[in-house]
């Protein structure tokens, strides 16, 4: 049985977020956990040390570049329709990182995912994240700090300064965090003595440059191994029929014979 996706959605309208407790299978998540073990050994990950990213924490960035189980991440079946009813017709792959919390890290700073972009406030949503749990999310180990409501407000929060009224999102393995990129949230700080391992899974609205370039960023041999779908989420596919073309065709269609969409051009 599925999730009810119209009751997801109208609590990230009211609230900003919504949990989904418990849809990951657990094996899914401890072969994850697994693989983020060996990738961190062969890339030597080391904490960038700064404020945003922390001194503490473990980040490994353009996960889909290394396949195998990360190509099912973006698609999980309970969380696209939630992205799409938030952001609307045809999202994008923004970016896909582990962020795994070491202890002793500090809280980072309160921020909203679209802060760097130009918008009046509130905006129509263009922006639309998700963590996915792979170990319990407490507020002692640094679960995300969320102000609820505050994707309402007419302002992003100042930098580094000290925001009132935050919650922690408490979650159990397996499950998944979504929110509306205006949320105010941060990762929390970790007191105890294990890491808090998530995967940040971030869609973006069809029309907005992804953060990580998928196109150039994931080896065409890996991208070849990806479906049609998770191809066109990362923006070989078209919006809209038109934006993003090559000669009326999709990029996936001329790189890799995935099905022709309709061209605005030919519809209109």
């Amino acid at each position: 049985m599925g999730i009810d996706v119209e009751a997801h959605l109208a609590r990230i309208e009211e609230d900003g977020y919504t949990v989904l407790p418990d849809v990951i299978p657990l094996d899914v998540v401890d072969a994850l956990v697994e693989d983020l073990r060996r990738l961190e050994r062969e890339l030597g990950a080391m904490p960038s040390d700064n404020s945003f990213e922390g001194g503490k924490t473990l980040r490994i960035y353009n996960l889909l570049a290394y396949g195998g189980l990360w190509a099912d991440v973006p698609i999980h079946p309970d969380v696209v329709p939630i992205i799409w009813g938030v952001l609307g017709d045809n999202p994008l792959i923004s970016s896909i990182s582990a962020i795994a919390i070491g202890p002793g890290e500090r809280a980072q700073p309160i921020h909203a995912d679209d802060q760097a972009m130009p918008l009046r406030r509130p905006s129509v949503p263009v922006v639309c994240n998700s963590m996915w749990a792979l170990t319990d999310f407490t507020e002692a180990n640094g679960a995300t700090r969320l102000l609820p409501g505050s994707h309402k407000a007419d302002h992003s929060p100042p930098y580094g300064e000290s925001v009132e009224g935050t919650i922690a999102a408490e979650m159990s393995k397996g499950s998944i965090l979504v929110w509306n990129g205006s949320l105010w949230h941060g990762g929390g700080a970790n007191t105890t003595d294990d890491t808090r391992i998530g995967i940040a899974m971030n869609y973006c609205a069809g029309w907005i440059r992804q953060q990580e370039n998928q196109q150039l960023g994931i080896p065409a041999d890996v991208m070849a191994t990806f479906s049609p779908e998770l191809r066109d989420l990362c923006g070989l596919g078209v919006y809209k029929g038109l934006i993003g073309h090559i000669d009326k065709r999709t990029p996936a269609d001329r790189l890799y014979g995935d099905p022709p969409m309709p061209n605005l051009f030919d519809v209109t």
